[in-house]
């Protein structure tokens, strides 16, 4: 029987958290960056995930020639 009392954690992460927040700076005209460096947060946690594909994948065609 499965446990109905399972405790889900999730939510907004760091970086999540600091894009919104220079989002919210920019649109508010607190600061004058580009948007580049605004939406960095979001770059480099597009980053990380597509780096670990790739280390995923040359470790699977690695392990299975």
């Amino acid at each position: 029987m499965p446990n109905k009392n399972v405790e889900r954690r999730g939510g907004v992460g760091f970086l999540s958290l600091l894009g919104l927040l220079f989002i919210g700076l920019r649109l508010a005209g607190l600061i004058d960056w580009s948007w580049w460096v605004v939406l960095s947060p979001i770059w480099v946690q597009l980053a990380v995930l597509m780096a670990c594909f790739v280390i995923l994948g040359v470790v699977y065609f690695s392990e299975h020639r």
